[in-house]
């Protein structure tokens, strides 16, 4: 009777133990977030969202404001829309700006919102128009290349002059 009592919480206590895990695998991996704050939706366009993904965080000050709801290719205008879920007790002037910027030189990719100056506040529904896309690490790679080899051919041409 006794070793089936101690049975019975070695394997509560380990249960417990892997939903604990678990769930900070999860919330440290930006794949579950729990939020009971209300929200109300706000869209932007991107020309690139580089990286991008739902649940990034969306940071005013460094403080999280919101999250990437969702990310769709808009067909008509060629770009990436972006749904974001705002917190209501957060307010944001409508001509407020978003840029996507990466944590660290090679980390995630978040959103950062900068408040404009309008009297208005964003409301569900709204579009952010003033947005600055995802920098590509791999077109600023090129361009140095690029540029450098274009310098080396200058360089070649006037020693060919003299």
């Amino acid at each position: 009777m006794q070793r089936s009592k101690n049975d019975v919480w070695v394997g509560l206590f380990v249960l417990i133990g892997a939903v604990a895990i678990l769930f900070l695998a999860l919330q440290s991996a930006n794949l579950l977030s729990l939020s009971f704050q209300q929200s109300y939706a706000v869209n932007a366009k991107f020309d690139n969202v580089g990286g991008l993904k739902p649940k990034a965080a969306v940071r005013s000050a460094g403080v999280v404001v919101g999250r990437v709801e969702k990310i769709v290719f808009d067909d008509k205008s060629f770009q990436a829309r972006v749904t974001l879920a705002m917190e209501s007790r957060y307010g944001f002037p409508k001509d407020s700006s978003l840029k996507i910027l990466t944590s660290g030189l090679l980390g995630e990719q978040y959103l950062g919102l900068e408040p404009g100056a309008d009297e208005k506040t964003l409301v569900a529904g709204d579009t952010i128009s003033s947005t600055q896309s995802a920098i590509v690490l791999e077109s600023l790679i090129s361009q140095f290349m690029y540029s450098k080899a274009a310098e080396g051919s200058i360089a070649d041409v006037s020693k060919a002059k003299k």
